[in-house]
């Protein structure tokens, strides 16, 4: 908690009152974990190149997408450390909010970890099967949500967007209803990331959006204007998510077409449930389902797909799921689709901020 030593010296420097203020940190939390990755990222790359810690694409797959096959991945695992290094630079490490969010993160990437790496190690796209992700992600939302309950200032409600009057208690069915939030949006992103760049920029403009909720929330005076539901101690988790976002922009920088590196599951996984709890914590979980509208899509069009197939016996709605797929079969370049999904991302976020003013 290097804010707080340079707090203390406020007595004698008046300069170091900046500290004082969230939105000081937030943007150091931001530059740090991105410089980190200026400075190190490539280092990174290199080590994970020597001992071969590569992608594997599935031959089903656009056969577009087998050149990318050998690249550097689980460039997730840096992320995580950059985000980390900047927390515990410049945010309250005594909050029970950075715990759970942090504990939550790693959590959920051990579970990418364990499935990058039996990947790596049987030299295909064969990790952990469906079945054993799902158990395991279920697991740690219970145990997330569980803890979300139990913690002495929160409340488990259930919020709507723009209704402001219409607000349920959820009581103890808040502890599965945590749980499925973190397992849809954990492995909605996971779905998102086929593409170079496509995954992180929605998962940039989404944590940047829920970074704007939790700062309001958090903030009896704005919580209070904007008629929201204040959440004591969640200006805390702008400062985590402006951490993710920092190292989320200096992964990009080596992500974007044609990658350097992957994000891998430990990275997919983990952000993604980093936002499905930023969502619990700020009481917009609904909100969730527009701002991350890019993984909505992608997500459903597997189930849409799989479903449609089965019950036609063979048919298909799409050329190929997840959505991307579909428009690269359809002639569309890679570039093309990530940023006309980027764009989406935007417009999608911008209407979430939105929603704070239409109560």
């Amino acid at each position: 908690m290097l804010y707080k030593l340079l707090l203390s010296l406020s007595d004698v420097f008046s300069f170091f009152n900046v500290f004082r203020y969230f939105t000081f940190r937030i943007i150091l939390a931001a530059l740090t974990s991105m410089l980190l990755w200026f400075v190190f990222g490539r280092y990174f790359i290199r080590l994970i190149k020597k001992y071969g810690v590569k992608q594997y694409i599935r031959s089903d797959g656009p056969s577009s997408h087998q050149i990318k096959s050998g690249t550097p991945t689980m460039g997730g695992v840096f992320i995580i450390l950059a985000a980390l290094f900047s927390s515990l630079l410049w945010a309250d490490v005594g909050s029970p909010l950075v715990h759970l969010i942090w504990e939550v993160i790693l959590l959920f990437a051990l579970i990418g970890f364990r499935d990058d790496y039996l990947k790596i190690k049987n030299r295909r796209n064969e990790g952990l099967s469906g079945k054993q992700k799902l158990l395991l992600q279920t697991f740690f939302g219970l145990m997330a949500g569980w803890a979300l309950y139990l913690s002495p200032d929160f409340k488990p409600l259930l919020t709507f967007p723009i209704l402001k009057d219409v607000i349920y208690n959820l009581g103890p069915f808040y502890v599965p209803f945590a749980a499925l939030v973190l397992v849809a949006s954990s492995n909605s992103c996971n779905l998102t990331d086929g593409l170079d760049g496509l995954a992180i920029g929605p998962i940039i403009m989404c944590a940047g959006t829920y970074m704007i909720f939790a700062y309001c929330v958090g903030n009896s005076v704005i919580a209070r204007h904007l008629q929201l539901t204040q959440v004591p101690g969640s200006a805390e988790l702008a400062v985590i998510l402006a951490s993710l976002i920092g190292a989320s922009l200096g992964f990009l920088w080596y992500n974007t077409y044609p990658a350097d590196i992957l994000m891998g599951d430990i990275g997919s996984l983990s952000l993604g449930a980093a936002l499905g709890l930023s969502a619990l914590i700020v009481k917009m979980e609904i909100l969730l389902i527009m701002v991350g509208g890019i993984f909505v899509l992608e997500a459903g069009s597997v189930i849409l797909q799989v479903g449609y197939f089965k019950f036609t016996k063979g048919r298909r709605i799409f050329k190929m799921a997840p959505l991307h797929h579909h428009f690269e079969l359809l002639g569309w370049p890679e570039p093309k689709v990530v940023v006309r999904l980027w764009i989406l991302a935007i417009i999608l976020s911008l209407a979430g901020i939105s929603t704070l003013k239409l109560r």
